[in-house]
């Protein structure tokens, strides 16, 4: 079968490149420190405090969202002052805090990367640092509208942003089961089970023990990977198992894998699943809708379950970025050179250090290596800071912009480079771990 492989920008590049990179371009921990400065220099003050614009040139794009909106900027700022303990940096974390709050309301959509369960997340992790109340209490009002607004579903419960990680129940779950474990939100673990109740009742059986799931019943084509489609739910389910040991949602969470495994391209000793039915050729190899996310689902069952299968499938996931090395060459601008934590080079170089960790085999760690050179070099580094200017959409490959936000911009980015930053100089600090996230440091 032929594949069509998306242009992204290059992880695995000729190692005289990631010597010569390595050796020209500024340290991991320098980079992420700039990139805080050209974000504080994009920040809007209001009234209550400050926000970001996801384009740097659009005042209009400012936005509320985990994805792309204030929420990345202030985890990014709340990150840097714990491994720094740079007083301006927990300041500016503070007044975006504060800006987000005031402007959190209950008619905010409820999804995980798009809603009020990625604000709460922000809120919450706000508190678990400074400890100030108010946030704790804001974190606690957004999973409770988050509560009010479930509506009963069969034996369980739903909102109206579908299913999936981005805005849907699964990534909503995910975040009321956070809250339950780090802020004792009353009610967030049960709401957390109704929702997965009706995820079970709308998978859609596949035979011999694989289900598949639909990101909504309004969006035709099916996407399975991790953003949008079964790989992301049944880590939902997984995830589930593990905090109530219920045998159905392990049931889930294997069926949902089982499908997954039937359907992906399995040449070669990968693992790589088309981006959606209607484009069977077309394979994206980042988060969203790549290995790098979907292995994900397979490492929450093995944790859960302790069984090598699983294992083997993350090192199958990881084999795809590998053989699959399209970016073995320089991207031109015209093709989709995208570098963030969604789509790009920043969520492979992540994927490889977890690879890393868990298996100890130092090739993983090379290529984290690579790909965060490549990340070094493609900064755009003025006396603003540093930004990656880049295409947030495949489908339009020349409209590039520098963006502040978590998924597509600097924040992401600067995340993952204050983590390998302090990887590599052997620290083990606090690090900031998402809900849909199953890897610990």
């Amino acid at each position: 079968m032929k594949r069509q492989f998306v242009a992204m920008v290059a992880i695995v590049v000729y190692a005289t490149m990631a010597a010569a990179q390595q050796s020209s371009a500024p340290s991991s921990m320098t980079t992420a420190q700039a990139a805080a400065r050209w974000i504080q220099s994009t920040a809007i003050k209001t009234d209550t405090g400050v926000v970001w614009p996801a384009d740097s040139n659009d005042p209009k794009s400012v936005n509320t969202s985990l994805y792309a909106g204030t929420p990345g900027p202030i985890l990014f700022f709340l990150e840097s002052y714990r491994y720094t303990k740079k007083a301006d940096y927990l300041d500016f974390a503070k007044r975006g805090a504060d800006a987000l709050l005031a402007s959190a309301k209950k008619e905010d959509p409820t999804g995980l990367y798009e809603g009020l369960a990625g604000t709460g997340f922000t809120l919450g992790e706000m508190y678990l640092v400074t400890r100030d109340e108010k946030y704790r209490k804001g974190a606690l009002q957004c999973a409770q509208w988050i509560m009010d607004r479930a509506k009963p579903s069969g034996k369980g419960v739903e909102w109206d942003q579908g299913n999936d990680i981005i805005a849907g129940a699964a990534g909503t779950g995910l975040f009321l089961l956070w809250a339950d474990k780090n802020l004792q939100a009353p009610g967030a673990r049960a709401t957390a089970i109704a929702a997965g109740q009706h995820l079970l009742e709308i998978g859609q059986p596949q035979g011999d023990g694989k289900t598949k799931w639909m990101m909504d019943d309004k969006f035709p084509r099916e996407m399975p990977n991790f953003a949008h489609g079964t790989a992301g739910i049944a880590y939902f389910f997984a995830t589930l198992y593990r905090e109530t040991r219920q045998q159905q949602f392990l049931d889930a969470a294997k069926a949902g894998a089982n499908y997954l495994i039937s359907i992906a391209d399995k040449q070669g000793d990968i693992c790589m699943i088309y981006h959606d039915d209607e484009n069977k050729n077309l394979y994206y190899l980042s988060w969203c809708h790549g290995p790098a996310g979907t292995a994900r689902l397979f490492y929450r069952l093995y944790q859960i379950t302790n069984d090598p299968q699983w294992m083997t499938w993350m090192k199958r996931s990881a084999s795809a970025l590998i053989q699959n090395d399209v970016p073995n060459k320089a991207v031109t601008p015209g093709e989709w050179d995208n570098i963030s934590a969604c789509c790009g080079t920043t969520a492979q170089a992540e994927f490889f250090l977890d690879m890393y960790l868990l298996t100890h085999d130092r090739q993983y760690l090379e290529l984290a290596r690579k790909g965060t050179a490549r990340l070094l070099s493609d900064a755009t580094m003025d006396s603003h800071g540093a930004r990656w200017v880049q295409a947030e959409h495949r489908t339009e490959p020349d409209l590039r912009v520098a963006q502040t936000g978590f998924m597509q911009g600097a924040s992401g980015v600067g995340m993952w480079l204050l983590h390998f930053g302090e990887f590599s100089a052997g620290t083990k600090l606090p690090a900031i771990v998402f809900p849909d996230n199953p890897f610990t440091y």
